[in-house]
């Protein structure tokens, strides 16, 4: 070997010891970044939240149902609700939708795990550390037994694309059969679901005439953060909108929505204190219906984990909370049940095929 390969060697091994002792570089904060600052419920890996313990005062009870306001349109553009922002009855239907008994046939669509001398199964996509391994370094893949479905009668050579990783067989395919309670019997394997992107939320409101304006916000001050705090429990956000893009002097509409009350006489309230570019349109929840949601799903997943693996408050656009789970049932819908199922958008990895 030339000396000058050995030296490229020792550089390329150092380099990849040192990007395995690095910690990940954190996720880009959207929500941070569309709420101007303002930081609402995140995202929140059960992995995690469920080794802490989460302490409220009292009791938290099931939300009263939020009606959607609809009250006559102020001066300026006020849309409907926003597209996908529902009713509380809409979302308790979509859930019940998605439950499943035994015998059901289901689907569900992601990675397969095979390790020797086990049945495969199919993992649900939790949150992992981005680490660069070198070629062959890789650790053999695992799935916790809490989120795990056994597949049987899967073999891994109808996985298209699979691979061997420190001997366990691992790839990603559609899997479609009979719900056994934590198993399914397997009856079709196909390539994986590919999901359609959403993107991030369109503006809820139309541009008044001559469009949005360039101007200053004043979203920041005390008053507004007052006025904001003191009314909590209707109002969600604000959320920051760029409708024309983010380039210098491009207009900049912050997103008041109100969960309860009158859309109007909000509006009107909030301009004596509030000066900028704004759009008041109805949601589901209020920024504390949100916390008061994401609190009672703490408690609930610190108790048990019942298969979630993901959830958080309204989010960017004030609809139901949204939920990962590996599966939904009668149980996990008990389970669920105090946080308010109404408020709940379920999103569970295995899904029946009607």
């Amino acid at each position: 070997m030339k000396q000058t390969d050995e030296v490229d060697d020792l550089l390329t091994r150092a380099g990849a010891r040192w990007r395995a002792d690095q910690e990940a570089p954190p996720e880009p904060d959207l929500e941070y970044m569309l709420s101007g600052g303002r930081k609402h419920r995140r995202w929140v890996p059960a992995l995690a939240a469920a080794s802490v313990a989460v302490v409220a005062a009292g009791v938290i009870a099931v939300l009263p149902n939020p009606k959607t306001p609809t009250a006559e349109a102020p001066a300026s553009p006020v849309a409907s609700a926003p597209a996908g922002a529902g009713t509380p009855e809409s979302f308790a239907q979509g859930n019940d939708d998605l439950l499943v008994k035994p015998g059901d046939k289901v689907r569900v669509s992601g990675r397969i795990i095979a390790a020797p001398g086990k049945t495969p199964v199919f993992c649900a996509p939790l949150a992992e550390t981005a680490i660069g391994y070198p070629p062959g370094k890789e650790p053999a893949p695992k799935c916790p037994g809490d989120f795990a479905v056994q597949l049987n009668g899967l073999s891994m050579d109808q996985v298209v694309g699979a691979r061997t990783i420190k001997g366990v067989r691992t790839g990603y395919a559609a899997v479609t059969g009979i719900w056994r309670d934590r198993a399914i019997d397997v009856q079709q394997v196909s390539e994986p679901i590919k999901e359609t992107p959403t993107g991030l939320p369109k503006l809820p409101c139309a541009a008044p005439a001559g469009g949005w304006p360039s101007k200053p916000s004043n979203i920041a001050s005390a008053a507004v953060q007052a006025f904001l705090a003191a009314h909590a429990d209707q109002v969600y956000g604000p959320i920051t909108f760029y409708p024309n893009g983010t380039s210098r002097g491009a207009p900049v509409v912050m997103m008041a929505g109100v969960a309860h009350g009158d859309l109007a006489a909000f509006r009107e309230a909030f301009e004596k204190v509030y000066s900028g570019n704004l759009c008041v349109a109805p949601v589901l929840m209020s920024n504390a219906d949100s916390e008061r949601v994401g609190k009672a799903i703490d408690q609930i997943v610190a108790k048990r984990d019942f298969g979630v693996f993901a959830y958080g408050g309204a989010g960017t656009s004030g609809t139901a909370a949204p939920i990962q789970v590996l599966v939904y049932t009668e149980q996990v819908k008990t389970a669920l049940a105090p946080a308010g199922l109404e408020l709940l958008d379920i999103r569970p990895q295995v899904r029946p095929v009607k």
